[in-house]
């Protein structure tokens, strides 16, 4: 009998703190609104979609993000997160990297999705070729790796709500992230 190699991936739920964020938090009425997919436990390897300049919130797309940086950006308060685990083949996350270094070297081609946060305050589904929310890219990449999500709403609906709630999603932290990356290499996300 053959065993399957499987890897573990992280899903990143945080407050950023920014007024984005918080127009997001009036309608969801959830304290984390932005997801970011983590290849690492060592959280150098987090991708999403957002803004690209903080001062912009109408320049987004894809984008590589760092713990101190583009999620903490106020060192004066806590940066509430969740990180939640979930385990796919080795073949998929070969796949799931190799797709991602492919939105990274083609970012230009790729845009934030926002009239689909629009579509979620309508109710209604609102895809746009290379084009995602954070939510909508986690979700995606998820599904197209072997994660089900067992939701039944389109990926184009999906809040981080839906995400706390996957069955398929272990929280393995939460708390503050300015923390957790502090202590990232005496305790990484395996242990």
């Amino acid at each position: 009998m053959v065993t399957e190699v499987s890897r573990k991936i992280y899903i990143l739920l945080t407050d950023t703190g920014t007024l984005f964020s918080r127009a997001i938090g009036l309608y969801t009425k959830a304290n984390l609104n932005h997801a970011s997919i983590v290849l690492d436990e060592e959280m150098k390897e987090i991708y999403s979609f957002g803004r690209k300049n903080s001062f912009n919130p109408f320049n987004g797309g894809f984008v590589k993000e760092k713990v101190f940086g583009h999620l903490v950006r106020e060192a004066t308060r806590p940066t509430a997160c969740a990180i939640y685990s979930c385990t796919v083949s080795d073949d998929n996350y070969e796949l799931l990297r190799a797709r991602i270094q492919h939105m990274e070297q083609n970012q230009h081609q790729y845009k934030y999705n926002l009239l689909g946060l629009f579509g979620i305050v309508l109710n209604i589904s609102i895809e746009r070729k290379n084009a995602f929310f954070c939510t909508q890219f986690v979700a995606y990449m998820l599904q197209k790796h072997g994660v089900k999500l067992m939701m039944d709403k389109s990926l184009a609906q999906i809040t981080p709500m839906d995400l706390q709630n996957c069955e398929n999603l272990e929280l393995i932290y939460s708390g503050d992230l300015r923390e957790r990356a502090r202590h990232q290499y005496a305790y990484p996300l395996t242990s």
